[in-house]
């Protein structure tokens, strides 16, 4: 109340100042004079009060609101929340085309200016999650859906891609987690019982010794035109060669064949491996990029609907 009681005494002391004033006729300074009476009579401000004296005069109080009224930006003023959230929808809208296109590039860009808008809406960063992913960013894509599960507990969709995410890591068991509480909130889509299906068998699959340690078949690899151009450069190193040179000899029973063939067939695993290993050492991130896609093959299949 002293506040106002300041506020009024600066006003009283102005229309006081101004009646005095040469420019007013008669009957504006005695309206001045009756609004000077009202104010005190009704604030019970004298005009002894000198305690009430501000030490700004009126018109530098008003002209500091308005300085602190120009100050306040978009972003504080009530009015532009609607106009930065009907802005997100927009952006999210053209990241879900970006992504049918195929330019997840794009599509991530549109996504994380969404979520600057409007940082409380959990399918801003889920739509961002499936943009990372496909862009093979699987850490960044469960950060995401993570963020959008702290948002929005029951967004099956957050779960569903968190463990798509998992399994592209070949974090299966943790993928089994996330597809079965997608499953919880979303008892009837297919995709989630397909998903869950493949991570419980890729848990109980037992890698075979060709297999060990690269995460993809031969099969995969010949379809790859990179990896045909690298071994066919592979091949005429002369180390490469003696490598093939004791396979085929091992496995036509050559003099290193034992009984049975069980030293024919582990020479030629170990000898197998040792190609594997020369392959990985002339291109390491081919290499890595076979085995990521590989891996991912089994969830990347459908083309799935962006909220």
């Amino acid at each position: 109340m002293s506040s106002i009681k300041h506020l009024v005494y600066a006003v009283i002391q102005f229309l006081r100042e101004q009646s005095q004033r040469d420019v007013y006729t008669s009957d504006e300074q005695e309206s001045l004079e009756v609004a000077i009476q009202c104010l005190e009579t009704v604030f019970k401000i004298r005009s002894e009060d000198v305690q009430l004296a501000a030490p700004y005069t009126l018109e530098e109080v008003f002209s500091q609101a308005h300085l602190q009224k120009d100050d306040i930006t978009p972003a504080e003023s009530p009015s532009s929340a609607p106009a930065a959230m009907e802005k997100a929808e927009q952006l999210k809208d053209e990241g879900n085309n970006y992504m049918k296109e195929q330019r997840y590039e794009a599509a991530l860009d549109c996504y994380s200016q969404a979520v600057e808008l409007d940082p409380n809406n959990a399918v801003y960063f889920c739509n961002r999650a499936a943009a990372h992913s496909q862009l093979g960013r699987h850490h960044d894509a469960i950060t995401d859906c993570e963020k959008a599960i702290s948002i929005d507990a029951k967004y099956s969709k957050a779960y569903g891609r968190m463990g798509r995410a998992l399994a592209a890591m070949s974090k299966y068991k943790e993928a089994i987690g996330s597809f079965q509480k997608a499953l919880d909130l979303d008892p009837e889509n297919e995709s989630y019982k397909s998903y869950l299906k493949i991570s419980e068998q890729k848990v109980r699959q037992v890698p075979s010794p060709t297999s060990a340690g690269w995460g993809f078949d031969m099969a995969s690899l010949m379809n790859n035109p990179a990896f045909v151009s690298m071994a066919a450069g592979l091949m005429q190193d002369p180390q490469v060669q003696q490598l093939m040179s004791g396979m085929m000899s091992n496995a036509g029973g050559g003099p290193a064949a034992g009984v049975g063939g069980l030293t024919d067939l582990s020479s030629l695993i170990q000898a197998g491996q040792q190609f594997a290993q020369q392959i990985q050492q002339q291109n390491p991130e081919l290499i890595q990029q076979l085995r990521n896609q590989v891996r991912s093959r089994s969830f990347s299949g459908t083309t799935e609907e962006h909220s």
